[in-house]
């Protein structure tokens, strides 16, 4: 490796992922590839064209609008990739749905995944809008500073969401559902600090990355705290629908603020990604080899490393072939 290769600072490759169950979805702008070890240990690999809410409209190229439709777009693609990896490990389907025709199929796994949707929008909104709203009403008959009061609000919203990512991080499923979000990251350092796309290259790389679906999440938690402290309502149930009319504004400056993260690195960049980074020491965990190679699978089905490496970090083809 030559020292051009070795001091070149981090470059953006455009491509992001999630884990799922006993696998890891990446996307690479209109491709999507989810990598599955089935229980037989074979890696199942299946890659779609996906194209995004109004793509191709005014509305996703709006800084602090387009937000909210990468938000609801990443959002149903993660729900399609779960359900894609958990069907193997589902159990064998009755004998009367087993005649079923791949139209009806297509149309009751989109009903499906209609109803999951709404059902953890409404659990999302239930849990952390309405309960902190509500347990911080219960404080209004001894604390009568507004203030305190909008501040302990998101607080309680901060807590919620750090005893529910700390209690699930207990169950088996999740802790390797963990390990496959540590190969995803992993995977995503390795080619971005220049490094071949191998077992060997992918272990060495962080598990931690600006980009994560984790930073987002808890940048529009710290952010609703700074605007709900705004924006004050003293109605409980005008204070719910405030909160929920707001969501499209924080996802907003939540999804340009990772946007930046990773494109910058700067000492803002740095400050604005240090919660998520470090809350991803729980969302994350070193993965086995084998996790890592379902990760390298799914890269590799919608991303030419090999070409990256080549244009940003100078590599000669040469250099690669024995990869």
């Amino acid at each position: 490796m030559t020292n051009k290769q070795q001091t070149k600072k981090q470059q953006y490759s455009g491509i992001g992922g999630q884990a799922v169950l006993e696998g890891v979805m990446m996307r690479n702008k209109n491709l999507v590839a989810v990598a599955v070890r089935k229980p037989d240990q074979e890696i199942e690999v299946e890659v779609e064209e996906r194209h995004g809410l109004l793509e191709g409209t005014i509305w996703v190229k709006l800084p602090f609008v387009r937000g909210i439709f990468m938000f609801i777009d990443s959002m149903i693609t993660g729900i399609q990739s779960l359900n894609y990896a958990a069907s193997f490990y589902e159990d064998d389907e009755e004998e009367d749905t087993k005649n079923i025709s791949p139209e009806k199929k297509a149309r009751n796994e989109k009903i499906m995944m209609g109803i999951t949707t709404a059902v953890s929008l409404v659990l999302a909104i239930g849990l952390f809008v309405v309960l902190p709203v509500f347990l911080t009403g219960l404080l209004r008959t001894g604390i009568r500073n507004d203030a305190f009061l909008a501040l302990m609000e998101g607080l309680i919203r901060l807590s919620i969401f750090l005893i529910y990512i700390s209690g699930i991080s207990m169950m088996k499923d999740i802790r390797r559902l963990y390990q496959y979000h540590g190969a995803e990251h992993k995977c995503i350092n390795c080619i971005e600090r220049g490094k071949p796309l191998t077992v060997h290259y992918v272990k060495d790389s962080s598990r931690f990355h600006k980009r994560c679906g984790t930073s987002f999440i808890i940048l529009v938690l710290l952010i609703s705290i700074i605007l709900f402290f705004f924006v004050r309502v003293d109605n409980p149930f005008m204070r719910v629908l405030v909160r929920i009319a707001m969501i499209p504004v924080v996802s907003g400056i939540a999804y340009e603020l990772i946007r930046l993260a990773g494109r910058s690195d700067n000492i803002f960049v740095r400050l604005v990604s240090a919660p998520g980074m470090w809350l991803q020491h729980i969302t994350t965990r070193e993965p086995e080899d084998d996790m890592i190679e379902v990760a390298i699978a799914s890269v590799e089905a919608v991303f030419d490393w090999r070409a990256y490496l080549h244009d940003k970090f100078g590599y000669d083809e040469r250099d690669l072939e024995e990869y």
